[in-house]
This record gives structure tokens, C-alpha cells and sequence, in this order.
């Protein structure tokens, strides 16, 4: 059996485009670090619940999905970004069309 298509996502956070964005702690270089993935749809709910301070719902419905999937999107990059910064991981954001060196 296929694995079911993701539903599109509407997305306006700042991080859309092409290209990836890399955040990683000062002093070390990329390619001594472990990568913590962020997808773009992690990213753009993270940025409609913390930064512009939407319900999970009103972010769901800006976003074109239901209430849940915000918040499993929430909560997955809560996660990830927390054990970045913890273990001083390098943070990539994926965008919609990038690909990184493992995918």
C-alpha cells in the first residue's frame, strides 16, 4: 500500500523559497556538527503559535489543515529546536522544494 499525499499546506513564515537556512552555534564548523532537520511546515507552525501568538486553531486554518496536525507539528519542532540548542546541534530548516545531503 502507497503512503497516503500529504494535504498542501499554506505557509507565509519568512523561511519559504528554495533554499534551506542553517542555524548552527558559533565556533564550530558545519561539517563537525549533527544536523537537527526542521521541515517547513514544523517551522511555519512554530512561527504562527510563538511568534505571531495564534491559537493551534486559527494557525490550522490559516495553514489549510486541522487543529491536530498544528499541534503534532508544534510539538515535533518544540522538540527538535529544544535538543538542538541542549546538545548544540546545527538547526536546517527545510523548505518545500530543498533537499538535504541524506535525502
Amino acid at each position: 500500500m502507497s503512503p497516503r499525499c500529504k494535504k498542501p499546506r499554506r505557509c507565509s513564515c519568512p523561511f519559504h523559497g528554495n533554499a534551506e537556512q542553517i542555524f548552527r552555534p558559533t565556533g564550530i564548523p558545519l561539517h563537525g556538527l549533527e544536523l537537527t532537520k526542521l521541515n517547513h511546515d514544523e517551522m511555519e507552525a512554530m512561527y504562527l503559535c510563538d511568534a505571531e501568538g495564534l491559537t493551534q486553531e486559527e494557525a490550522g486554518t490559516r495553514m489549510g489543515v486541522s487543529r491536530g496536525t498544528v499541534q503534532r507539528l508544534l510539538a515535533a519542532a518544540r522538540n527538535k529546536v529544544a535538543n538542538a540548542l541542549v546538545h548544540g546541534t546545527a538547526i536546517v530548516i527545510k523548505t518545500n522544494g530543498s533537499k538535504t545531503g541524506s535525502d
